[in-house]
């Protein structure tokens, strides 16, 4: 198996299901209880949080522990709507946001907040101009992607950041493809909000932070308990926890290693990709990227049909983002970046971790011409070119 759909999902390191492992059955105390496993499991937790505030530059107490990144996005978002509500009714975002903010966005907009989606250019930059024109008073939020998880693209976040703050607007950054890959300090990004979740840098699905700037407004959203004090109520995913710290300490430590072994990669995976495949578009920034990430387009092919082909050899790639695999419409952040709808069915997501290794790009790169040739041969859009 070649696995190169690395933004969608992570393996779990085996050192996160090692640490996990005794909280199933050892260590199984509930930590709202008062004896003693409960207590320990208390103590875990908050190192945990440690590790997770480490990863980013923030204090402990400002890191909440949620289901993942949707929720984080959802509470970010949502939270501030409503607790602002009297001060105003306005959100601005990109168009090129991860479903988890625009579905938030959507449904707000519903119950009578207006949304402004921000303009991106052909590399899915947005416009800087137009948030600034786009802000009038009832303006309460800013929420801008750090990073695309389709394309790549980073996002100006520090200026925009900046922009927020001269106007005394909040701003919530969804860093999900970025924490744990990428060196990230909330202090230097200038951030109110920012969401993260651990199946993106090999720790385990179902749980995700969002960290919370002190002195921020906002409204719980689940209520019950008093845990995480009381902002977010529900039994501690105690093991999900104790994985979440131990893959952000283990991206701490290893992050600018693999950040140049991955580089290097997706380098030579884009450089031969372009040298044996003609009528070839890169999507994304050509510089300003995530590192681990190449998406590109195929001309005059279905992208569907070419995962179908790789997954045949055992190669897993992605037409862009796994949330939205069921949809038969073309990518929303390819057409965005004003690529036209024929090319951008032809759209193929490399993402690549820290289990690839050199051989896999190179059987990509003997596997992946033969199939388009094969394709192009039967496709009524080469024949007429």
């Amino acid at each position: 198996m070649i696995y190169l759909d690395y933004n969608a999902t992570t393996p779990t390191d085996p050192r996160v299901i090692k640490a996990m492992k005794e909280y199933f059955f050892e260590k199984f105390g509930n930590p709202s209880s008062i004896y003693e496993i409960a207590r320990e499991n208390r103590r875990d937790i908050e190192k945990a949080r440690e590790k997770v505030a480490d990863l980013i530059d923030a204090n402990s107490d400002e890191i909440f522990f949620t289901s993942g990144g949707t929720e984080s996005d959802n509470w970010a978002i949502k939270g501030v709507a409503f607790a602002l509500k009297d001060k105003g009714n306005h959100i601005i975002t990109s168009q090129i946001e991860h479903h988890a903010v625009l579905n938030t966005c959507k449904f707000l907009n519903k119950i009578g907040y207006e949304i402004t989606y921000v303009p991106v250019d052909k590399y899915g930059v947005v416009d800087i101009d137009f948030i600034k024109k786009a802000i009038k008073k009832e303006t309460i939020l800013i929420t801008i992607m750090h990073a695309n998880n389709e394309i790549g693209t980073i996002q100006p976040i520090e200026e925009i950041a900046k922009i927020a703050k001269e106007n005394n607007i909040y701003f919530h950054s969804d860093c999900v493809q970025t924490v744990g890959k990428i060196p990230i300090s909330v202090k230097k990004l200038g951030v109110d909000m920012l969401s993260l979740s651990a199946h993106k840098f090999y720790g385990p699905k179902g749980v995700g932070a969002i960290y919370i700037r002190k002195g921020t407004k906002i409204e719980t959203l689940i209520h019950g308990g008093e845990q995480e004090k009381g902002k977010r109520s529900g039994t501690y995913n105690v093991p999900g926890i104790i994985g979440l710290g131990k893959a952000a300490e283990i991206a701490k430590e290893e992050m600018e290693e693999e950040m140049k072994r991955v580089k290097y990669l997706r380098d030579k995976l884009e450089k031969g990709i372009i040298e044996k495949i003609p009528e070839i578009v890169i999507n994304g920034h050509p510089e300003n990227h995530l590192y681990n990430t190449l998406n590109l387009c195929v001309k005059y092919i279905e992208g569907e049909s070419i995962l179908l082909k790789l997954d045949f050899e055992k190669i897993y790639v992605s037409s862009g983002s796994a949330c939205t695999s069921g949809s038969l419409e073309p990518s929303h952040v390819l057409l965005a970046c004003g690529i036209p709808h024929e090319i951008a069915h032809g759209s193929l997501r490399f993402s690549l971790g820290k289990y690839n290794k050199e051989e896999d790009v190179d059987k990509v790169l003997e596997v992946l011409p033969k199939i388009v040739e094969e394709l192009r041969k039967i496709s009524p859009f080469w024949e007429k070119k």
